[in-house]
């Protein structure tokens, strides 16, 4: 006698499980003091000064002192990420995954996936090297930085040292942005000074929420954004410009061999950290080490 058998119907829900993604949180970085519109360089010019001298009450010339010629300094941002990315979704595809594989949705997703987080890696890795030199690249660093390892102890302390370290190279005190990992952000919740120093802090975290702390706006950003073995990352949006020269994305409906969609996009961006503006940048964590990683290829972890 034949064995019965059972085929048992499956379905595929047409709601698609999206994964947890997030804004730029670079921006809060950077300024757009410098305009790139219709060039690839734009030139910038820093002018030293000169000492003070005792005046001469006496003598017939040079009673302020010997005059000294002004020279001047151009640095250069070149904008050089130029960076991009393509896909196709059948007609068949969508047809028979009941409409998800949609082109316009899969066209955000790459963006808040995979290009936005990339560009705040970038930013990040940029504003690090700036601080903490990078010996794979022969970057030399200002020495705005610290490498103790950060405790539920003392994390409140680093925090007030990297204060310390901007206030005396005259950084604005308003305006500053601290950048930290959360495994940091967690400790410094638990350090007893940080919580008697700021009561309208606890209150924050008691909700859930670091907000503002010593005037400093506290972003919390995951470790994949973040350079490997980086702890904080302190600095003002004066340091930095972060030009997007280009954000181009086009959705073609049947090209040429293709029977459905295919998605086109390209990003021309880059970071800049001024030279006269380097020592608003306080960095505590491992220096980076060589050229900056591309990617991930794959989507943002969670």
């Amino acid at each position: 006698m034949p064995t019965a058998t059972v085929n048992l119907a499956s379905k595929y829900a047409p709601k698609v499980d999206e994964r947890f993604s997030r804004t730029s949180q670079a921006n809060l970085a950077l300024n757009n003091d410098y305009s790139f519109q219709g060039v690839r360089t734009v030139n910038v010019y820093s002018i030293p000064t000169v000492p003070l001298s005792n005046y001469n009450r006496t003598g017939s010339s040079n009673r302020y002192g010997a005059p000294q010629n002004l020279t001047n300094e151009v640095q250069e941002l070149t904008v050089t990420r130029d960076r991009s990315f393509a896909f196709v979704i059948d007609k068949a595809d969508k047809t028979q995954t009941q409409m998800t594989m949609d082109a316009g949705r899969a066209l955000a997703r790459e963006l808040r996936e995979v290009v936005i987080p990339e560009y705040d890696r970038y930013a990040f890795w940029t504003l690090a090297n700036a601080a903490a030199g990078n010996a794979g690249l022969n970057i030399t660093g200002t020495g705005q930085t610290a490498t103790t390892a950060a405790t539920k102890q003392n994390a409140y302390e680093l925090f007030l040292n990297a204060q310390e370290a901007l206030g005396n190279a005259n950084v604005p005190d308003s305006g500053r942005v601290c950048f930290c990992s959360y495994k940091y952000a967690n400790l410094l919740k638990q350090d007893p000074s940080f919580m008697i120093q700021s009561q309208r802090s606890k209150e924050m975290v008691d909700r859930g929420i670091m907000g503002e702390v010593d005037g400093v706006k506290i972003v919390k950003v995951p470790a994949s954004r973040l350079p490997t073995g980086a702890v904080f990352l302190l600095t003002h949006p004066v340091a930095a410009c972060g030009p997007k020269q280009l954000n181009e994305h086009k959705t073609h409906i049947d090209p040429p061999g293709i029977s459905g969609w295919l998605v086109e996009g390209r990003v021309l961006y880059d970071v800049f950290v001024l030279n006269e503006k380097k020592k608003a940048i306080f960095y505590h964590g491992t220096a980076p080490n060589g050229a900056f990683t591309e990617g991930p290829a794959s989507p943002e972890p969670t």
